[in-house]
């Protein structure tokens, strides 16, 4: 048996191995890519649905997608820029610096994780790749995330805080989580078909996953013998350059948007192709 493992480790190591994986790899990136330009217009469509439907009979509308990342920001000041008193200057630009992509890759699990079984009638009446309904329920946080950055450059004024030119870089690590939170979505919402649990545990995780990830602190001020632990967590690295470029004002080193890149790569490739190996048995289960 151990022959046969050393000999099974050899091949998957040996450069054909390697050059197979490296195929496949591209291969799933290039369908996704391309189903993704074919369908952008039903993906763009669910996307202004969802987006209806969760404001419906809403008196303030599309105003909650301003509110709520505010009030989040005045609860958390209160506890810990006030209460607590952390040292840290500007605590509210500190915090929205970081809690605004994270409530938007948050809120993407949230929605993205029951899009399959949420569409399963549709899915069971035509024929429609399945891949556009997780990504319509991130792309409809999206439009949440860049009209959340509105009170944060209110903020910014009303506290005379630097306006960093730095700010033209964005784009940059919004991209990054923009891939990480897909492949997560693909993940979620491809377990959840077979275990519906999974809707619920997903809440556990991100609020665990909060306040393992450096928002509401800086990472200065963990320990230095527990800072190994939160360097596994890759939010850290996808999270790292908004703080940088819009509180400090500085650009992300090579290094590390390298590793955001890695973690948002590797996310959307294992989600993507869990996707994929299981999505021809979706309409068995919804």
């Amino acid at each position: 048996m151990s022959r046969l493992n050393r000999s099974f480790q050899e091949f998957d190591s040996s450069p054909d191995s390697q050059y197979r994986r490296f195929v496949v790899q591209n291969s799933l990136m290039r369908e996704l890519l391309r189903d993704t330009y074919r369908y952008r217009e039903l993906i763009w469509a669910l996307a202004q649905k969802e987006l209806r439907v969760r404001y419906k009979r809403s008196v303030l509308g599309f105003l909650w997608a301003l509110l709520n990342p505010a009030l989040m920001m005045l609860v958390l000041t209160l506890v810990f820029g006030i209460i607590m008193r952390f040292s840290i200057d500007h605590y509210a630009v500190f915090l929205l610096s970081m809690l605004l992509p994270w409530t938007f890759f948050s809120q993407s699990l949230a929605y993205s994780v029951e899009s399959i079984v949420g569409n399963g009638d549709l899915l069971k009446k035509v024929k429609i790749a399945r891949l556009v309904f997780p990504i319509a329920s991130v792309i409809s946080n999206i439009v949440n995330f860049l009209l959340s950055l509105v009170p944060l450059m209110v903020l910014i004024f009303l506290m005379r805080f630097p306006l960093h030119w730095t700010w033209v870089y964005l784009p940059i690590p919004m991209l990054a989580l923009f891939l990480f939170t897909l492949g997560a979505a693909f993940f979620f919402a491809t377990i959840n078909v077979f275990y519906r649990d999974v809707s619920h545990i997903v809440q556990i995780i991100l609020s665990a996953w909060f306040y393992f990830s450096p928002i509401i602190y800086s990472l200065d001020l963990v320990p230095s013998k527990y800072r190994w632990a939160f360097r596994l967590n890759p939010m850290l690295y996808v999270l790292n350059g908004f703080r940088l470029t819009i509180y400090y004002g500085m650009l992300p080193s090579v290094e590390s948007v390298a590793m955001s890149f890695a973690c948002a790569t590797a996310s959307l490739l294992v989600g993507y192709g869990i996707f994929r190996y299981y999505e021809s048995s979706f309409v068995y289960y919804v």
